[in-house]
């Protein structure tokens, strides 16, 4: 234990040239420095930089987490962050129950971080088969099996329906399992990081104030 202590203390952070962050000249609306630094980190060759960890909470308010893909970023009244998930699993279970998630982005060559929090709405069936169709055809055969997280037998059994699953996608390319569902994060908060080596990180956060406006604010780091 002391020596994972000791090499996990020894572990260089911040290494790098980092990006500048002026938050004075950051825009109105958050979506909008998303983009802004999602296609920076794009540029600087961050690997899956759409890869953000999805929070939820059951009814009993046991937290869950996992890494899911961004679907779409639109900023104004309508707009947020979307994702899509299977309803029947248990991220599905949870937005069912407590419709509401924080999303976590990082991009660690950049040490940049975007944390967004807000409740959480299903879209329609038209915009959802649209989302699982647009999906590759393993993904689409993983995702109608309708499985995820629950017991496996063994690595043969998932073979085997999967197999079966890719089948089904070949006969019928315009299969849409009807649990498949697109959901939308209006985001109340929105915070931007931007980490320093010397540890004078930047914070600007974003709340969404009476009206449907947002205000913005600097954080201590």
């Amino acid at each position: 234990m002391g020596d994972l202590r000791d090499l996990l203390r020894g572990l260089e952070v911040f290494a790098g040239d980092l990006p500048d962050f002026d938050p004075a000249a950051a825009p109105d609306d958050p979506v909008e420095l998303f983009t802004e630094w999602l296609l920076g980190a794009v540029a600087a060759g961050v690997r899956e930089p759409h890869a953000m960890t999805v929070s939820t909470a059951d009814a009993a308010g046991s937290p869950s987490a996992r890494v899911l893909i961004l679907k779409n970023a639109e900023p104004g009244p309508g707009g947020g962050w979307q994702f899509a998930a299977h309803r029947v699993g248990l991220k599905g279970r949870d937005l069912d129950q407590r419709p509401y998630a924080a999303l976590t982005f990082y991009w660690q060559p950049l040490a940049r971080q975007v944390r967004v929090r807000g409740p959480v709405e299903p879209a329609g069936p038209g915009p959802s088969a649209a989302d699982f169709l647009a999906r590759s055809p393993g993904a689409r055969a993983e995702a109608l099996l309708g499985r995820q997280s629950t017991v496996l037998a063994d690595l043969a059994t998932r073979d085997e329906a999967i197999a079966r699953s890719r089948a089904r996608v070949e006969e019928h390319p315009d299969l849409v399992p009807p649990e498949w569902t697109l959901y939308t994060v209006r985001a109340e908060e929105a915070e931007f990081w931007q980490g320093d080596r010397e540890r004078n990180h930047t914070r600007l956060r974003y709340r969404r104030a009476a009206g449907g406006a947002w205000r913005r604010e600097l954080l201590w780091p």
